[in-house]
């Protein structure tokens, strides 16, 4: 008959895997102590005039992402890290990050001096760090705006020569903005933008003009499959369609970026993805990217557009390409 009472082991009787296993844990639960310290006030560093200013990249590879690929280390480097405000998470991007600090510069997270941060500010991280940070008096307040729609004409030999027909009415789009909000005896003293997307993308007006024979039927739906002429709806989109047609571009290709950047970013140059840390007009994942058109990348619409354009290029072999490849996939 088997003998089932558990036996309790005693040191003595430990292998060298089973003391190589108390050792890890005994070092485990070291390092997490060491982490429970928590810095309260940033600006109490050993460099007293330090401050978290705008991150601004320069990343020789930009075009070398796919902006729906999937993301890895880079160079054996920490690319990305988690960072949860007032129990809001935002992934932030970059290149070869060393510390907490060096987290916070690159997402532009700027820390009053009563805020609480852990793991420390000099804390190594690594992919699966969570930095976490408490604001008192602070709330996350969502707002949105309206993205304008654009105006798209397509010839149609289903209309007579010069009249025009709407074919589909336009409706404006949404975009969602996440603040962090601190107020003061009613007053909001300080609202740092923690996240910005496209809730729901406008709608183009779409309008028919005719190129056909007086005899042509005005009730045919047959019309022209070409992307058509869109009708800048900005000062950005001017200078866009501007821009692509000096360079020998067509009026279907700033169709078609058009119609990708109104879903993306809705032509925020500072739109930007919490759960991927995708940004600007493009949504470039990492931003950093875009630094290969301007080191002014962060805020120059210009320079965003300039990339977009070369990433399209490159990718998909052009804009219209990297169109119709988002109209199957949602992404491009």
């Amino acid at each position: 008959m088997a003998n089932h009472r558990k036996k309790n082991p005693t040191l003595k009787s430990l292998s060298r895997r089973q003391w190589m296993r108390v050792a890890a844990v005994v070092a485990a639960v070291g390092m997490l102590a060491g982490a429970g310290v928590v810095s309260r006030n940033f600006y109490q560093q050993s460099d007293q005039h330090a401050s978290v200013t705008e991150f601004s990249a320069t990343d020789s590879n930009a075009l070398g992402v796919s902006r729906g690929g999937a993301r890895g280390d880079l160079n054996g480097d920490t690319s990305y890290v988690t960072v949860k405000i007032n129990g809001k998470s935002r992934t932030v991007l970059g290149d070869g990050f060393t510390d907490v600090k060096s987290v916070l510069e690159a997402g532009d997270i700027v820390l009053d001096p009563d805020d609480t941060v852990s793991p420390s500010l000099n804390t190594k991280v690594t992919e699966s760090t969570v930095i976490t940070i408490e604001r008192a008096g602070a709330t996350l307040e969502t707002s949105d705006s309206d993205i304008a729609f654009n105006t798209v004409k397509k010839e149609t030999e289903a209309l007579p020569k010069g009249q025009e027909k709407v074919q589909q009415e336009g409706k404006v789009g949404t975009m969602e903005t996440t603040s962090l909000v601190t107020r003061a005896g009613g007053k909001i003293v300080s609202s740092n933008v923690f996240a910005s997307y496209v809730k729901e993308a406008p709608t183009d007006k779409i309008v028919l003009v005719g190129t056909g024979s007086s005899s042509s039927s005005s009730g045919s739906s047959s019309s022209s499959s070409s992307l058509g002429t869109t009708v800048p709806a900005s000062e950005m989109q001017t200078w866009a369609h501007d821009w692509l047609i000096e360079n020998g571009y067509s009026e279907a290709d700033f169709t078609a970026a058009v119609y990708i950047i109104n879903h993306e970013s809705g032509w925020n140059p500072h739109a930007t993805n919490a759960s991927s840390g995708a940004y600007g007009l493009p949504q470039a994942l990492p931003g950093s990217k875009m630094a290969s058109a301007g080191a002014d990348w962060a805020d120059n619409y210009q320079t965003q557009f300039k990339w977009f354009v070369s990433y399209c290029n490159g990718r998909y072999g052009g804009i219209t390409g990297a169109y119709n490849y988002w109209l199957s996939n949602h992404s491009y």
